[in-house]
């Protein structure tokens, strides 16, 4: 699948060696997209590609706040985002973008920087982050570091401004002077796991802080996202809200104004002609929700995270060796493949492939605590780790009762289990929540099992085990 994969413990490490291999190594820090390429490639170049892992690194999961700006590192991750108060109180539709991403398994591997390098105009995150005026700072090893707005960084589709020896370090959101509202909307073909068929994001400020229906329009940027090559900001609307009150007329024109801009194309998800009646529809939304101060309808305060206790960050000691602890047994993992294949050839076949591809959450294992799925993380990473599957919940002494974790029996009973394909990486999506907020309502539920496909039946009796089993455990 690859040829190695290196983890430097510096940052001058990493990028000496990039500048070593060139076009012939890829950094990966989540992989939630780069393995996924690498697997479907198929050709000789794909397998002689090499990794250079990331996460090792001290320091690069910050998210900080200098000079009038929030910095991002290169390996913060969606659900670190979702979870920062800097972000939701100072840069919202980032955070509404990243609540939207994959699932929580994807969020807690999946970086905000691996998601511009992809540059896809459907990509989720790049949309808010130009609506907030963002900038990347990029560095080699050879020429140092260059700073360019985020606009100037991506060149087509899947094209951005970094030359084969430059990493992405640093991402950073200038703070407003003055209070500004702003949101992200997503428009997919299901509620989770989802591709955009287009997206929206703005910023707004009023010269009024309480009522903005009367208030004028002082600053607005709109962007738009899967209807162009690029993600592109939406200017003649941006300039026409300029000095205007949000009427019901001014937005409804802002609205169309937007949707001139928009050159999407066909394609599965959804028509050209579709798209930009959408953008239409979904910018009008967007500015009623910032007109009237509902943006942050439906937030939870808490999200669900799947991540433990480790507050979504990476422990960067490697350990000793290339060993793994496994369910609390040391051993060495086969390298050169996910850590879904390496796993199920040592034998821990209850970790299973459905897709291979993110999508159905049945590989879904703990990796140092956090909920995972296997089948996008490079076998490596579990070198000096801790992993769990769903072998590792059931109580391994021969004294204990407990044969079943209380997700399991509550599945049994509640009839929640059909063919039992899919129910490992529920269980084990399941227990992580537990573990996470004893006693979980049904939306949590739905939240933690956002990820995790059922192809037999509907869920109402998985939903019924899970919600059931913290009742268990409360007590």
């Amino acid at each position: 699948m690859y040829r190695f994969c290196e983890a430097p413990n510096t940052l001058t490490d990493a990028l000496k060696l990039k500048a070593e291999h060139g076009a012939g190594a890829r950094f990966i820090a989540g992989g939630t997209d780069l393995l996924i390429d690498l697997a479907s490639d198929g050709s000789e170049d794909g397998a002689q590609m090499g990794l250079i892992d990331l996460t090792r690194i001290p320091g690069l999961a910050d998210i900080s706040e200098e000079d009038g700006a929030l910095h991002l590192g290169p390996l913060v991750t969606h659900n670190q985002c979702v979870r920062s108060r800097a972000i939701v109180e100072s840069a919202f539709p980032l955070a509404r973008a990243c609540w939207e991403v994959g699932a929580p398994q994807i969020r807690n591997r999946a970086t905000v920087a691996g998601n511009l390098v992809t540059a896809s105009p459907a990509n989720d995150t790049i949309v808010p982050l130009l609506a907030l005026d963002a900038s990347v700072r990029v560095e080699s090893s050879a020429r140092g570091s260059r700073t360019l707005p985020l606009a100037r960084f991506f060149r087509g589709v899947r094209q951005v401004d970094l030359a084969d020896d430059e990493m992405l370090t640093r991402i950073s959101i200038p703070l407003a002077d003055s209070a500004r509202r702003g949101n992200f909307i997503k428009l997919g073909l299901r509620r989770a796991q989802a591709i955009s068929i287009l997206s929206v994001a703005g910023s707004v400020a009023c010269d009024s802080g309480e009522d903005w229906g009367s208030a004028t329009v002082t600053y607005a940027a709109v962007a738009l996202g899967a209807v162009a090559p690029t993600v592109e900001r939406a200017t003649e609307a941006e300039a026409f809200l300029l000095g205007k009150t949000l009427t019901e007329e001014t937005i409804l024109e802002a609205a169309r104004l937007a949707a001139t801009q928009a050159r999407p194309i066909d394609d599965l998800r959804g028509s050209a002609d579709y798209r930009v009646a959408m953008v239409e529809t979904l910018v009008a939304r967007l500015l009623r929700q910032l007109r009237d101060g509902r943006e942050r309808a439906g937030w939870l305060e808490t999200p669900v995270t799947l991540w433990g206790d480790t507050q979504g960050r990476w422990p960067v000691s490697t350990g000793p060796g290339s060993e793994s602890t496994v369910n609390g047994a040391v051993i060495e993992l086969d390298g050169g493949m996910t850590l879904l294949d390496s796993l199920r050839a040592a034998g821990f076949v209850g970790v299973k492939e459905g897709c291979a591809e993110g999508e159905c959450g049945a590989c879904t294992v703990y990796l140092d605590g956090m909920a995972v799925m296997s089948c996008l993380v490079p076998a490596e990473r579990a070198a000096g780790s801790e992993v769990v599957t769903v072998e590792g919940l059931a109580a391994s002494s021969a004294e204990s009762s407990e044969l079943l974790h209380s997700v399991q029996q509550a599945l049994i009973e509640s009839g929640g289990v059909q063919c039992g394909y899919c129910t490992p990486g529920i269980v084990m999506s399941a227990a992580a929540l537990l573990a996470e907020r004893p006693g979980p309502d049904r939306l949590e539920a739905q939240e933690a099992l956002a990820g995790n496909l059922c192809r037999c039946t509907g869920y109402r009796k998985i939903l019924d085990a899970v919600v059931a089993a913290g009742r268990e455990e409360r007590g």
